[in-house]
């Protein structure tokens, strides 16, 4: 029986995740799994990721090699996955979120309110960047790209700190690098961020694969992550733009936040609004999280979210 065959990235931390979801399909499939190495855009290019525009920038290579059949499934940091579905392909399973916190990590353990004035902090997300301003207006925040590891080389060095995710940080054992993590209720992070999606062709999973896929989704994950997505989506702003989003559900009810920020860190809109999830099918529940997210889309809208940051398909 041939192996079931993974594309990823080939950084430590998509390698780490691809072999997180190899290990557990090989559990519930019983088959042998295999990374597959694909070398994307975003790996290429020294570029910042505001330059690149982000949307689909780590995913295309990946995609195409999944549509030419040189790998079974893909497993993506969701965050970097375009909302809008990929012809010929599905996300197949959503499993169970990370930690979704952004992490500062700092010179001799200080956190953001001890950085000296003036303090370099590297980041390249153009919402960490507007983050940072908004609290701190005297840092100076410096664009970087690379992997875990050569950016927490720049810390003591060039850079007083960087941000990272609390997910990556994990996922490379090396949470205990930060010095702050960022509460979701003032410090919102990435739509999606912390959860892998896994891509298939659409209709074309095996009974094995279908079976693992199937083990690995996570209903609640799919419902909050998919709230978060579609404010991205229903602003027609890219994985670079400068938004966060944090859904929760608690005791049944789903609770969606989104802030769009100016990119220089001065002004911000937010809006909240929340839907009780009735008990009943996937589908049933999503059209939930379609309403609740259509509302938050059209306060912030109507509120003058576009005046402050680049969106219509602009990212």
């Amino acid at each position: 029986m041939t192996a079931l065959r993974i594309g990823t990235r080939g950084s430590a931390l998509a390698v780490a995740q691809s072999t997180l979801m190899r290990d557990r399909l090989a559990q519930v499939t019983g088959r042998d799994v295999e990374l597959v190495t694909v070398t994307s855009e975003g790996d290429r290019s020294s570029a910042s990721l505001a330059t690149l525009g982000g949307t689909g920038v780590f995913a295309s290579a990946l995609r195409e090699a999944l549509l030419a059949d040189e790998c079974d499934l893909l497993v993506h940091s969701l965050k970097d996955l375009p909302t809008a579905q990929h012809p010929g392909l599905t996300l197949g399973a959503i499993p169970t979120r990370a930690d979704a916190r952004d992490a500062l990590c700092a010179r001799d353990g200080l956190t953001l309110d001890q950085l000296p004035e003036g303090s370099r902090v590297g980041t390249g997300s153009p919402r960490r960047v507007a983050q940072l301003k908004s609290r701190r207006q005297d840092l100076e925040v410096v664009d970087i790209r690379g992997n875990v590891d050569s950016r927490l080389a720049r810390v003591g060095d060039d850079l007083d700190a960087v941000m990272l995710s609390a997910a990556g940080l994990t996922r490379l054992g090396l949470i205990e690098q930060a010095t702050e993590l960022f509460g979701l209720g003032f410090w919102p992070s990435a739509p999606g961020q912390g959860a892998l999606a896994i891509e298939v062709r659409d209709g074309d999973a095996g009974p094995d694969l279908a079976k693992g896929l199937h083990a690995l989704d996570h209903r609640e994950t799919r419902l909050l992550v998919t709230a978060e997505r579609e404010v991205l989506a229903g602003l027609e702003a890219g994985c670079a733009a400068p938004i966060g989003a944090t859904a929760v559900v608690d005791a049944g009810l789903l609770l969606l936040s989104a802030t769009v920020y100016q990119p220089d860190g001065t002004a911000r809109l937010s809006s909240s609004h929340g839907v009780t999830l009735e008990w009943g099918s996937l589908a049933s529940q999503l059209a939930d999280v379609h309403e609740v997210a259509g509302r938050v889309v059209d306060e912030l809208l109507a509120n003058g979210a576009a005046s402050l940051a680049p969106l219509g398909g602009s990212l």
